[in-house]
C-alpha cells in the first residue's frame, strides 16, 4: 500500500512538472520575447501583455460579470406535498406551488449594485496597468542608467590601467617614486571593484525590468533608448488639474458608488417579501374531491428590520466619502512632491551637462597630458579623474531621479508621457508648455 502511494504521488509530481512546463513554453511563445535590445515600447507592450497583476484584475472583472448575471435573477419557485391522516377513508393530499414575490425594490438594487461593482473593477484595470506603466518606465530607466554606469565605469578601469602602465614606466626610468605606482595600483583596483559593482547593478536591473512580464531570466541583450531626454510636463497647477481624473480619485468614487449601491439594498430588504400560494388538497373524507387552495404569507418585521445591516451599510458609505478626502490630499501632495524632485533633477543635470561636466573633462584632459609630459604628479591626474567620473556619475544619477519623477507623476495620473523628441508634446498634452 505503501508503495503504491508513492508511485502515485511520483507519477502527480511528473505530471505537474509537464503541465508547469507546458504553460511556460505557451506563456513565452505568446509572449515571444526578443533577443535584439529592448526599447521602451516593447517593454511596456511585453508587461501589459504578460504581468501577472494585471491577469489578476481582468479575473476579477470577468468574475464581476457573473455577479451582474446572477442579480438580474428571480426567485425560484417551489413545490410542496404533504398528507394529513394515513388512513385512507380520512386521507387529504396536499400539492401547492409557492411564489416568493420580492417587495421593495430589491432586484432593482442589487443590478445597480452588480453594474457599480463592475465599473469598480473596469477601474481597477485601468489602474493597475497605468501602474505597471509606471513601474516599467522607471525600472527601464533603471536599466539605461546602469549601462551608463557600465560604460563609466569600464572608462574609468581603463584609464587607471593606463595610468598604472605610466608610472610603472617612470618608476622603471627613475623619473617618480614607487610610491607613485603602489598609488596607481590602489586606484586600478578600486576601479576594478566598481566595474564589477556596476555589472552586478546592470544585471539585477535587467532582472527586475523582466520579471514586469513574469520573465525571470531577461531574453534581451540590452535596453535602448535615450535617458538624456527628459519629457517636458506641465506646470504643477495644470497637472492638479488632471487629478480629478486620476486612477485613484476614479476609484475612491466609485467605491462611494458602490458603497451607495449597497446601501440600497440593504434598505430595501426592510420591506418584506410575501410569498404566493396555488395548489390543490385531495380529500378522501369527501369522497376523493379536489379542492382548490389559495395561500399568502406574509412576514410581520417586529424584531428583525435588517437595522444592523443597514446601519453597517451607511457607516460603510460614509467612510468611504471620507477616505476620497484623504485620498485627494494624499495624491496632491505626492504629486507636488514628484514634481519638485523632477524639477530639481532637471536642473541638476543641465547644470552637470552645461558647466561642471565641460569644466571636469577639460581639467582631466589637461593634467592627463601634463602627467604624460612629466608637468603633473599622478595625484594630480587622480584627482581630475575622480572628479570627472563623480560628475558623470551624479549626471546619470540626475537624468535617471527626473524619469523616475516622470513615472511617478504617471503615476499618480493615470496619463502617459510622450517619451518622443521635446518638440512632440508630452504629459497633460492639451495644457504642455512651450
Amino acid at each position: 500500500m505503501l508503495f503504491t502511494l508513492k508511485y502515485f504521488l511520483k507519477r502527480l509530481n511528473f505530471a505537474l512538472l509537464l503541465m508547469f512546463a507546458f504553460c511556460q513554453l505557451a506563456t513565452g511563445a505568446e509572449l515571444a520575447e526578443s533577443t535584439s535590445p529592448l526599447t521602451l515600447d516593447a517593454a511596456l507592450g511585453y508587461a501589459l501583455r504578460a504581468n501577472p497583476a494585471i491577469a489578476v484584475a481582468e479575473r476579477e472583472r470577468q468574475a464581476i460579470e457573473g455577479a451582474k448575471t446572477q442579480a438580474a435573477a428571480r426567485l425560484n419557485p417551489s413545490i410542496s406535498t404533504s398528507i394529513q391522516d394515513t388512513r385512507s377513508d380520512n386521507r387529504q393530499i396536499y400539492l401547492q406551488l409557492n411564489q416568493e414575490i420580492e417587495l421593495g425594490n430589491k432586484r432593482e438594487a442589487r443590478i445597480d449594485a452588480a453594474d457599480s461593482l463592475y465599473q469598480k473593477s473596469t477601474a481597477e484595470l485601468d489602474s493597475k496597468k497605468a501602474e505597471i506603466h509606471a513601474n516599467v518606465v522607471s525600472a527601464f530607466y533603471e536599466l539605461l542608467a546602469a549601462q551608463a554606469r557600465v560604460t563609466l565605469s569600464q572608462s574609468s578601469f581603463d584609464v587607471a590601467n593606463l595610468a598604472l602602465d605610466a608610472s610603472a614606466k617612470r618608476v622603471k626610468a627613475g623619473k617618480s617614486s614607487p610610491v607613485e605606482e603602489t598609488k596607481s595600483k590602489i586606484a586600478q583596483s578600486t576601479a576594478k571593484i566598481e566595474f564589477n559593482q556596476s555589472t552586478s547593478q546592470l544585471n539585477s536591473a535587467r532582472k527586475r525590468l523582466s520579471a514586469l512580464w513574469g520573465n525571470p531570466l531577461a531574453l534581451f541583450e540590452r535596453a535602448q533608448g535615450d535617458v538624456d531626454n527628459i519629457p517636458p510636463v506641465s506646470s504643477l497647477a495644470e497637472l492638479s488639474a488632471l487629478l480629478a481624473n486620476a486612477p485613484a480619485i476614479r476609484l475612491a468614487q466609485l467605491e462611494i458608488s458602490s458603497r451607495g449601491a449597497l446601501t440600497r439594498i440593504e434598505r430595501s430588504k426592510s420591506t418584506p417579501n410575501i410569498t404566493i400560494s396555488a395548489g390543490v388538497v385531495n380529500n378522501q373524507e369527501l369522497g376523493g374531491i379536489n379542492q382548490a387552495l389559495l395561500g399568502l404569507s406574509v412576514p410581520i418585521p417586529i424584531f428583525d428590520r435588517n437595522q444592523g445591516n443597514l446601519q453597517e451599510a451607511i457607516g460603510r458609505e460614509y467612510k468611504a466619502q471620507d477616505e476620497l478626502l484623504a485620498v485627494r490630499a494624499q495624491l496632491e501632495a505626492q504629486l507636488a512632491t514628484q514634481y519638485e524632485r523632477l524639477n530639481s533633477a532637471r536642473q541638476t543635470s543641465e547644470l552637470l551637462r552645461n558647466e561642471i561636466l565641460p569644466s571636469a573633462q577639460s581639467a582631466f584632459n589637461a593634467a592627463n597630458k601634463g602627467f604624460s609630459a612629466g608637468k603633473f604628479s599622478f595625484l594630480d591626474v587622480l584627482d581630475a579623474q575622480r572628479t570627472l567620473f563623480q560628475a558623470k556619475s551624479q549626471y546619470t544619477q540626475a537624468l535617471l531621479e527626473a524619469h523616475q519623477a516622470v513615472a511617478e507623476i504617471e503615476r499618480i495620473l493615470g496619463d502617459v508621457v510622450v517619451h518622443s523628441p521635446p518638440s512632440q508634446p508630452a504629459l497633460g498634452a492639451n495644457h504642455a508648455n512651450e
